[in-house]
């Protein structure tokens, strides 16, 4: 049984200087809170969301009781991240399309939805806008940061730009920076998105449609992505979705979907287009793409991560070969050069990247012992 959650919104008037030198204001944050801070403002938990999630971490709402929040299993009361102790937030970027201001708003000064318009943002934009909404809550330092995958990178982020606000990270199934390989997969989904006909160069909005075949198209990529090679073949294997009265039993067409990873793929294509944005898509995935903290160190992350001051945990997935074990090490390797208290977990499990969101005993029963033996220890 899940708790009751509530949305909420906040508006910044302040510009907010980009990466890019850029700027954005009159910008709102949707985030949801869980738990209660304490008196001394020390128990605070960031979440960070990857890709496609929002601020929507746990439980539902009181309207829409299937609308279950994406890391429902890790957060709550008695879970691994207890909201009985922990004051827990989850906060929806800028540029996405979950409530917080997005290419699909309109720019306090001209009026026009953004589209296209809307400015490139980072990982380094995201962290200093969550900062900011700390600030207005009151909180000057995290008892911990915590994300997986792209939420990962933020948190290991947190405490290169605030490394005074910050007192454990927690990063999962993530990356110092995307590999050769990962950009790729980005920039074919891009590009599906951006040569659909009703992209419209990004202004999509102004002409009643949206670029969905791209979208689709983005998604059946990430999806194959996301999934282990074993979880995919136990799953689906070489199984058809209908046999025909043949000695094969295929149709023998290019055109009809035949086998269950096709069918699979086109209904996860289907359902994302429906609800996610494609500027969105081009947005976060940019900003995978330039995450780097160690672009300015001359590709040295042991200098890059030596402003670091908290402790880490750090945990990777056998199987994930889209953020593999190797690059977690790569990020343990560099904190160690540094002196830096850090424990890290291999779990050994089937389910590749996605496997940070189920529900694996031993993963779970690991952020369980850490916050509740390292966290909460260090609470005023």
């Amino acid at each position: 049984m899940s708790f009751v959650a509530t949305p909420q919104s906040m508006t910044f008037e302040a510009p907010l200087l980009l990466q890019s030198g850029a700027q954005i204001r009159g910008y709102q944050l949707a985030y949801e809170t869980y738990g209660t801070l304490n008196a001394e403002r020390s128990n605070a938990v960031l979440i960070c969301h990857a890709l496609n999630a929002s601020h929507h971490v746990a439980g539902v709402y009181a309207d829409q009781p299937s609308n279950l929040g994406w890391w429902d299993n890790m957060i709550g009361p008695g879970k691994p991240v207890d909201t009985n102790r922990f004051f827990v937030i989850g906060v929806n970027n800028l540029g996405s399309c979950f409530g917080s201001t997005g290419p699909m708003h309109r720019h306090p000064d001209t009026g026009e939805v953004y589209g296209a318009d809307f400015p490139v943002v980072t990982v380094e934009d995201w962290v200093n806008a969550q900062a900011r909404l700390l600030d207005a809550l009151g909180i000057e330092q995290l008892a911990a940061v915590m994300g997986g995958s792209l939420g990962g990178m933020q948190a290991l982020s947190w405490t290169l730009q605030h490394p005074q606000r910050v007192r454990h990270a927690v990063v999962v199934a993530s990356a110092p920076n995307l590999n050769a390989e990962n950009i790729a997969f980005n920039e074919v989904a891009r590009r599906a998105i951006v040569t659909d006909p009703d992209f419209h160069e990004g202004h999509f909005y102004q002409h009643g449609v949206v670029p969905k075949r791209g979208l689709r198209i983005a998604r059946m990529i990430g999806h194959i992505t996301y999934l282990s090679d074993d979880v995919m073949n136990e799953k689906f294997g070489r199984e058809l979705r209908a046999a025909v009265n043949s000695p094969t039993g295929y149709k023998y067409s290019t055109q009809d979907v035949e086998f269950q990873i096709e069918s699979y793929l086109r209904y996860q294509g289907d359902k994302f287009s429906d609800y996610f944005d494609a500027n969105t898509y081009l947005l976060i995935t940019r900003a995978l793409d330039y995450f780097d903290p160690a672009r300015a160190h001359g590709g040295d992350l042991a200098r890059a991560l030596a402003v670091a001051q908290c402790r880490f945990l750090l945990v990777s997935f056998s199987t994930d070969w889209r953020f593999s074990p190797s690059r977690s090490r790569e990020i343990v390797q560099a904190l160690i050069a540094n002196g830096r208290e850090v424990s890290y977990a291999e779990i050994d499990a089937p389910h590749g990247h996605d496997a940070f969101l189920l529900d694996d005993p031993r993963y779970l029963s690991l952020v369980r012992a850490y916050f509740e033996q390292t966290v909460a220890g260090g609470l005023a």
